[in-house]
């Protein structure tokens, strides 16, 4: 089959410093694929390199086939790789129904004359982005909190409604930089099971950064590890644990 994603040995240097290192590696549909690594290993980088917001300093990256390499993060976004930020992103005092109509601003087709005019395609584009958001947010278990702003969610539930937007659009593949972080237990369980839910049932491919490595090895398909930037480390999460070099540079045994 042929993979969604592809890098062939991707390098990006900061000032002669290296942040990633030749790293290679296949990414398909359907797929739960976790990035893992210590502090400073280059895994921000990687996400920002595969989302234009980091040009590469050598190598190339494919996208269906065409290369992306060099485009703007925004032109990314458009051919179907959508992102999450550790800091959020969200308008506070808009609603949680508001928040995720917003993120459809790239995936609704319709003129600003046409939305101005009322025409039909403008208001059927209106009706099937609204439907989508609203089963998207019954979903995440958040259909109540429609009409809620976002300022009165907890921390967890704003994780899940920007997750929320960034489906809105139907992303072949989706980026999810910590997608846990700052969640109870309960929560980090149910939120893994969404994910690999939307990876099953939706056939996204799934990349997230996390460190809770628990987690990773019950949700995860493949795991890269990353270390100064160079990938020391592919596979299932039985082969990572087992994987000498990883217990050395991560987990800090052999």
């Amino acid at each position: 089959m042929e993979p969604l994603l592809r890098l062939e040995d991707v390098s990006v240097r900061f000032a002669g410093l290296k942040a990633l290192d030749g790293v290679t590696f296949a990414a398909h549909g359907g797929e739960v694929r976790a990035v893992i690594g210590p502090n400073g290993a280059g895994k921000t980088t990687l996400f920002n390199v595969i989302s234009g917001y980091v040009r590469p300093s050598g190598g190339a990256i494919h996208f269906r086939g065409e290369p992306i390499h060099g485009l703007a993060p925004h032109d990314i976004s458009v051919k179907g790789i959508r992102r999450t930020f550790q800091n959020g992103g969200l308008f506070p005092e808009l609603t949680v129904l508001e928040n995720v109509l917003a993120g459809l601003h790239v995936k609704i087709e319709s003129s600003f004359l046409g939305i101005v005019f009322g025409t039909p395609a403008a208001r059927e584009a209106e009706r099937e982005g609204l439907a989508r958001a609203r089963r998207l947010l019954d979903l995440m278990d958040l259909g109540a909190l429609a009409d809620q702003p976002v300022k009165d969610l907890s921390g967890g539930q704003q994780r899940m409604v920007e997750i929320v937007r960034t489906l809105a659009t139907d992303p072949p593949l989706l980026l999810l930089d910590e997608p846990v972080v700052g969640l109870s237990p309960p929560m980090r369980d149910r939120m893994m099971g969404i994910i690999r839910r939307l990876a099953g049932e939706e056939g996204i491919a799934i990349m997230l950064i996390e460190h809770v490595i628990d987690l990773v090895m019950a949700g995860s398909d493949v795991i890269v590890v990353l270390s100064s930037g160079e990938m020391i480390a592919e596979g299932t999460p039985q082969e990572v644990r087992r994987n000498r070099e990883v217990l050395e540079a991560y987990l800090g045994h052999a």
